[in-house]
């Protein structure tokens, strides 16, 4: 019996992740007519129609869908194979692809990865910045190997491995009144609110950590990102929440913005590394968050 290749069940996945024959080409690294008539090989192969096409549009049909979900899982055991053999010859060599999220992408890698390449020279990672939802479908998916967030997060049949704390401080504007040496939660209370947009779970942390379970529309303020509600302390239009992790990477840098510990039992995010159960790189996966965790208890002596 004559069977489908990896090349064509790659072609398909890339397909139906773009929706869009030229984007697909490119991401495989063909060209349009190759990838057009792999696809078109595997309809024949399968005897049955997977993608409809019209001049302006395509979409898979039913069949197509299931047979995309079934190329994934194919997929992604065949890459955990070669993962498997590769990690078995050298820990931590080859290519780890990772997604992290926005509110540590930008304070953690710089710091963080120049010691991981010293370590492991063969090792190459390739990143992915995305909000939690979105990592998590392509962890699922198979199209990443290892997440890095906050956690709780749920995030289906994973394993989570926590890193370390991450406190928050309170930051408020140059010309607030004067600050105490600590500030309550409840102080919070009475402020105007900067957070992030829904679906950063920086914000939902924040809340949770901070016991602030609801906060009143009239008294907060959405910004896009952690950069921009630190522009928006800076101008005076209300206080927020801010990460150590980010006050070390220099965030506050050029500004005059003033941060005061928050008091009680140091509310924090837990920094964790996610992965697939039963991922044949396992071993390699705990030796990076090992590293990360005495990274961060050397840096924080």
């Amino acid at each position: 019996m004559i069977t489908p290749t990896l090349k064509q069940l790659r072609y398909l996945v890339a397909l139906h992740d773009q929706m869009h024959f030229g984007r697909a080409a490119e991401s495989c690294h063909v060209t349009q007519s190759t990838l057009s008539s792999g696809i078109a090989e595997l309809e024949t192969l399968l005897d049955a129609d997977l993608v409809e096409r019209t001049r302006r549009a395509l979409w898979f049909t039913p069949l197509g869908e299931n047979v995309v979900k079934k190329a994934r899982k194919i997929l992604r055991e065949v890459d955990e194979l070669v993962d498997l053999t590769q990690a078995a010859s050298e820990p931590l060599s080859g290519t780890i692809r990772i997604g992290i999220i926005p509110t540590i992408a930008p304070f953690l890698l710089p710091q963080a990865m120049p010691q991981l390449r010293i370590a492991y020279p063969k090792l190459k990672l390739q990143f992915r910045e995305q909000l939690s939802d979105i990592l998590c479908h392509e962890l699922l998916s198979g199209e990443l190997d290892i997440i890095l967030y906050a956690l709780p997060y749920r995030c289906g049949d994973v394993h989570e491995e926590p890193l370390f704390q991450d406190p928050f401080l309170a930051a408020y504007p140059p010309d607030h009144a004067p600050l105490p040496d600590m500030v309550s939660t409840e102080d919070l209370d009475g402020e105007t609110l900067l957070l992030l947009e829904e679906g950063h779970c920086l914000r939902d942390h924040a809340l949770a950590a901070c016991s602030l379970p609801g906060v009143d529309p009239s008294r907060s303020i959405l910004g896009t990102s952690l950069h921009t509600l630190v522009q928006m302390v800076e101008s005076g239009m209300g206080m927020t929440l801010i990460p150590q992790m980010a006050l070390d990477g220099g965030i506050l840098n050029g500004t005059h913005v003033r941060t005061v510990p928050l008091s009680g039992d140091a509310p924090a995010r837990t920094i964790g590394l996610v992965w697939r159960k039963n991922s044949a790189r396992q071993s390699d996966y705990m030796l990076l968050a090992d590293m990360l965790k005495s990274w961060h208890k050397k840096r924080k002596q």
